[in-house]
Formats: C-alpha cells, structure tokens, sequence
C-alpha cells in the first residue's frame, strides 16, 4: 500500500512534540526580530516572540520558503509517496499559493506526483485541530481519499473565536483595518474576531475580561455542535492563566470530551501579540 504523508505548517500552533511522529512533518514560517531571521518553533520559541513584544518591539513574518517546499516535495515525488499538506489560510498568508506553485513545478519533472493541497482556511489551532484529525484518521488505517475528506469537513466547520489584548498587531500587519484598531485601545474595550472564509472578522466589542469569556461561552452554545463529544482547543499569546480560566468555564458549561491548551506560535503571536485567547470548535 502507498504510504500517505502529511505535511502542515507552524501556523497550526502544534508545539515541536507533535511533529516527531512518523507521517507528519512540517514547514516553519519565518519571524523577523531586531534584523535577525528566525523559522518558527526550529530557531524560535514563543516565549521569546512575546518578551520581546513586551519590549516593544514589532516582529515581522514571511511564509514557508519556497526551497523547504522544493526539497519535501521532490523527496515524496522521488520515493513514490502520496502526500496532502494541510495548509494555512491562503487568506493570512502567501504559503498556500507558493505551495501550489512549487508542487506544479516539481511535476514538470515528477509527472507522478501525486501531492494534494487544501487551503484549510484556518488559523492557529483551529487549524491545529484539523491537522490532528488528519493525523488521527491516518494512524486508525483511513485511506488517501478518506483523511482527504476528513481534512475538508473539520476545516469547513472549524470556528474561531478569539480576543486580542491589542489590535494594533493585527492592523500593522494588515490582518484588520486600522479603523477597527483604533476602537480597541480605548476605555478598556475588547474585540471579539472570529474567522470568516479565512478572514479576520470583528464580530463586537466588550468592556472587561469577565463579560468577554462570558460572551465567549454564549457564542459557543449558539453556534457549537454537540460540544460534549468534541476536543476543544485554546490558544494564548503567553497567558496561561487566563487559558485556564477558560478551560475552566468551558468545562463547567459543557463538559466537552477534552480541552487542549498551546502557547500561540512564533508567527500568529507576532500578529496579535500578548493577551491574545483563542477558542476551536466544530460547528
């Protein structure tokens, strides 16, 4: 039987553990601080993304490079694998698109390649989540067609909602408008976002942490399914505590199967900064 393997990228949020099992590997974006280049999670750790934006500085990012695809690519071509890469949302990042464009190029050489390509329109560990299902319904013996099919209905029903501390990140980055930015900062306002076909959304705005998680939990019953037997993720921009306040709540609210909390990764947390709390669920 022809072995399948997956590929994702840092922008799942998955921590380092994840990606030493067998059939999964994955590409690094890049994070630029203070004119040095780093790869997400290989030369950086999240921690030091943060303290470094608590010490005012602003980290750039870039996509998965064009050789790292080049190279992985000819690799499965070569040994005659099937291979699906699970990628960031094209609408946050170019790496899905050079993606696309490496693998047609190798093609030219490898006619045989047989490499499939799903822009999850996903982000963090809504995308993180996605990426374990596959892995998940590969290990349990699914063939190419069913991880495939797999891949496409969590991504389809993945729900993002999330809270910045501050959205001067997002909008520097071009991921909000300024407008929208601007709003935030005052009077102790937090924004509500959530992911629209792989865009950034403001939903509302709250004053206070307390009404925020409230409202949190209020969205999750509306637009959850069956949240009992789901895995539930949380992403933080370096608070820990506050992600198990949270989890918390959730637990008490719906006693879901499991929740899963990460650190947000070097090349999310460098647009949305500290403070940043994110929840993942099938809707």
């Amino acid at each position: 039987m022809m072995t399948v393997k997956l590929f994702a990228d840092s922008a799942s949020d998955l921590p380092k553990e994840f990606f030493k099992q067998d059939n999964i590997e994955f590409f690094p974006l890049k994070v630029h601080i203070e004119g040095q280049d780093y790869e997400d999670l290989i030369s950086i750790e999240p921690k030091k993304v943060f303290d470094k934006i608590r010490e005012g500085h602003m980290p750039k990012t870039s996509q998965v490079s064009p050789e790292s695809f080049l190279k992985k690519f000819t690799e499965i071509a070569e040994k005659g694998e099937k291979g699906i890469y699970v990628a960031f949302s094209s609408q946050l990042s170019g790496t899905y698109q050079t993606a696309v464009m490496i693998r047609d190029q190798v093609k030219e050489e490898h006619p045989g390649l047989d490499l499939t390509i799903i822009d999850s329109k996903c982000a963090s560990l809504g995308y993180g989540l996605v990426v374990k299902s596959a892995l998940t319904a590969l290990n349990a013996g699914a063939d190419h067609q069913e991880i495939i099919d797999t891949i496409n209905y969590q991504a389809e029903h993945m729900e993002h909602l999330f809270t910045v501390e501050d959205l001067d990140y997002l909008a520097k980055g071009g991921r909000v408008s300024k407008a929208s930015a601007f709003l935030g900062g005052l009077l102790n306002i937090k924004p509500l976002l959530h992911v629209e076909d792989g865009k950034l959304v403001p939903i509302e705005k709250l004053r206070g942490k307390k009404k925020l998680l409230k409202r949190i939990l209020e969205l999750m019953e509306e637009r959850g399914s069956d949240l009992s037997k789901q895995t539930i993720a949380i992403s933080h921009g370096d608070d820990e505590e506050l992600a198990f306040e949270m989890k918390k709540m959730i637990e008490e609210k719906f006693s879901p199967k499991d929740v899963y909390i990460n650190i947000i990764g070097c090349a999310i947390g460098s647009h949305t900064g500290t403070g940043t709390l994110a929840v993942f669920f099938l809707r």
